[in-house]
């Protein structure tokens, strides 16, 4: 017995999800969790006895698939973004919280910015690697500049 797909995601898909996220404690990987095992169903030409079945195998994948996640060598590995800076050496006080900044920076104006001044790539080529015109990444720049300007403003003024 086969049962198709888009049925079976309108009733399992749910179930799929909280399954996983009891486990990964995390909504991305449950919802890659869920993907994967009806991609699984899919590459699978595996006959089923009943629907009762079917929906055993897509919670058992999806456990295992979790399970999986957990296990990963990126899950165990991967860290908060502040306790990633606090490994990161800086010249000076202010180096560090200049790169916090542009960590905060919206990520179009953060990736030029990136390149711009700590990769050393002029206009040409940040245009080349990220697509862009010339003219775009300038403008990029210019704003990226300005948010950074206007952060940096407002946190000296707090300072004070």
């Amino acid at each position: 017995m086969r049962q198709p797909v888009q049925m079976l995601i309108e009733r399992y898909q749910n179930s799929l999800f909280v399954a996983a996220f009891q486990i990964c404690k995390n909504r991305e990987d449950a919802e890659d969790v869920v993907q994967d095992t009806f991609i699984q169903y899919i590459a699978t030409k595996k006959e089923y006895e009943s629907e009762e079945h079917i929906r055993a195998w897509l919670l058992r994948v999806a456990i295992n698939k979790a399970k999986n996640v957990n296990l990963s060598f990126w899950h165990r590995n991967r860290q908060p973004l502040e306790d990633y800076i606090e490994t990161l050496t800086f010249e000076t006080k202010e180096d560090g919280e200049l790169f916090e900044t542009v960590l905060r920076l919206p990520e179009k104006y953060r990736i030029v910015i990136h390149l711009f001044y700590y990769e050393e790539y002029s206009v040409q080529e940040i245009a080349g690697v990220l697509k862009l015109s010339e003219s775009n990444v300038k403008v990029r720049l210019t704003r990226g500049r300005k948010m950074l300007k206007d952060a940096l403003k407002e946190e000296w003024e707090d300072d004070k």
